[in-house]
């Protein structure tokens, strides 16, 4: 299968690399630690392992679960060209693993060579203690303070939605069928352009821009065998994320892109700023701060090629920095809310009715999203959990370690251990999706979409994880989400302004089949849709 893909001489030729790569590493590594070896599903293949199965799988989190099940909350996967990942699912484990993250724990090359290329050498892509010094200075931007300042933003860009989604529906009497997918992406660039930078992208006008273009060029994508062949095989050949496949052609085009909004974006602010115009803003503002840190005196001094990676990386809000506070994590998240609600007509009830009746056509106040509206807080995490939109973490041990576990496993010679030995070198592997929504963790209405559980302690299993509200969508530990407060603000305001103002239906009822699309992160699609579209019948409510 694979020389169908590279040629047979090049497949051969990757072969051979790896034998001699096998061989060396085995006497290298023959005197040193080694890791605990552990139970776990067989290879299908003794050239993939199982990571083709994993890659094609629609939702990989329910095989997890399985295996969590079979040989214990801690277990190796076998994987292409002989390499193992240990899959953690024990929440003991989990919080040695995420409180480890910098000191023990990094992302691995690969992962890093891939950030690097399409983000620049931000925060997402930094390890160690260059990793501390970026995040340090950026923390200020998402105090409660600045969040709650900023919350304005988010209703503006809902209230401007609200006006077009009027303008259509003021032609029929029964509703509409609207494509909520592409105008949560609107409302979600414009908000983070706007909150960010002081920049109206105007998306939601319809106005187009390189970043916009390369966006729903990867929502129509589909993934194709080549390029997932290529992504499984960088995992051991990290060069080949040096293919042009049609993937990667569209990474690299919006990383062009980005490169030039961050570069005018800088400009304008030190403009602005030389100026004297709305300095007390800029000031506290994103950019701002990484203007800021331009300084050559200044406590954390960031370089010139940081403050432009980072300016990239906000300007993309993926991971880490905005996460859910942006384009791909927000407006996924929007999305699923207006699914599952969708699905449920009568828990979109209980929420509209609880807005209503508590601030009637009026905006809650930021303190008022955060401490007044207790079934939108619970919605909010509900979706959160069954559909966070980064799925995994994977980690590699970059110093010897030892992991506690909270339930013993079972060895493949038999003995009974409670804690397993991480060598150097060795891929981590903790599937969020999995954790999240796992029956062993979360009881047996794991699966189900039930905000009421939201209202009291969690006393399953998953008390024991410390990410926030016990899960894991958020990260955790040193490299926990700092634009979780901005995310939740955003999410709770966007979504209070649908729901007091539309009643949200699935075209074919809720039994309409949701499918996944991949891009950046994985997105929900209506089955048999050309790319990730989420159409839904859309009223007002009278």
């Amino acid at each position: 299968m694979s020389s169908t893909y590279l040629g047979v001489p090049g497949f051969l030729g990757l072969l051979g690399l790896w034998a001699c790569s096998k061989l060396v590493l085995h006497a290298w590594h023959g005197s040193r630690t080694t890791t605990t070896k552990l139970r776990g599903p067989p290879s299908s293949s003794r050239l993939f392992g199982l990571s083709r199965e994993l890659v094609e799988s629609p939702d990989n989190s329910v095989a997890y679960e399985d295996w969590a099940a079979s040989y214990g909350p801690v277990f190796e996967v076998p994987l292409i060209f002989g390499r193992k990942n240990v899959v953690l699912t024990d929440p003991k484990a989990l919080v040695h693993f995420y409180s480890s993250e910098r000191a023990v724990y990094g992302k691995t090359e690969t992962s890093r060579l891939f950030i690097g290329r399409l983000f620049g050498r931000g925060v997402l892509w930094a390890e160690g203690d260059t990793h501390k010094r970026q995040r340090k200075a950026l923390t200020p931007a998402f105090s409660n303070a600045a969040i709650r300042r900023l919350t304005t933003v988010f209703f503006d860009s809902a209230y401007k939605l609200k006006s077009l989604w009027d303008a259509t529906l003021e032609t029929t009497s029964d509703g509409a069928v609207i494509e909520v997918e592409q105008w949560m992406n609107r409302v979600a660039l414009d908000s983070i352009g706007i909150a960010g930078f002081s920049h109206d992208f105007r998306y939601l006008d319809g106005q187009q821009s390189p970043v916009t273009i390369a966006f729903e060029a990867m929502a129509v994508e589909e993934v194709g065998l080549l390029a997932e062949m290529v992504l499984t095989l960088s995992f051991v050949f990290p060069i080949l994320l040096s293919v042009p496949t049609q993937r990667m052609r569209l990474f690299w085009e919006l990383r062009r892109s980005l490169n030039v909004i961050a570069e005018r974006l800088l400009a304008n602010t030190r403009r602005d700023k030389e100026e004297g115009v709305a300095e007390e803003l800029t000031d506290k503002s994103i950019i701002g701060l990484l203007l800021k840190a331009e300084v050559s005196d200044a406590e954390l001094h960031m370089t010139q090629e940081e403050v432009v990676a980072q300016q990239r990386l906000i300007i993309l809000v993926q991971q880490n920095v905005l996460l859910f506070a942006g384009y791909e994590t927000t407006s996924i998240s929007l999305t699923w809310a207006l699914i599952e609600l969708s699905r449920h007509p009568e828990i979109q009830d209980k929420l509209r009715n609880e807005l209503l009746a508590e601030f009637g056509g009026n905006d809650p106040t930021w303190d008022q999203l955060v401490h007044q509206l207790p079934y939108l807080d619970a919605t909010v995490h509900e979706v959160l959990r069954l559909h966070p939109p980064i799925i995994d973490t994977l980690r590699e041990a970059f110093h010897d370690d030892v992991i506690p576990l909270g339930t013993p496993v079972v060895t493949p010679s038999g003995e009974t251990i409670s804690n397993i030995t991480i060598a150097k070198g060795t891929t981590v592997y903790a599937p969020i999706r999995c954790i999240n929504r796992s029956e062993a963790l979360w009881g047996p209405d794991a699966k189900d979409f039930k905000p009421e559980r939201w209202f009291e302690d969690v006393t399953v299993p998953a008390k024991d994880l410390q990410g926030h509200r016990h899960l894991l969508t958020f990260h955790d530990g040193p490299r926990t989400c700092l634009g979780k407060s901005f995310a939740l603000a955003e999410f709770k305001a966007v979504l209070s302004v649908l729901i007091r103002n539309y009643v949200f239906e699935l075209p074919d009822g809720p039994e309409t089949k949701i499918e996944t699309h991949v891009t950046i992160v994985p997105r929900p699609k209506v089955a048999g849709q050309d790319g990730a579209k989420v159409p839904l019948k859309v009223r007002r409510v009278e």
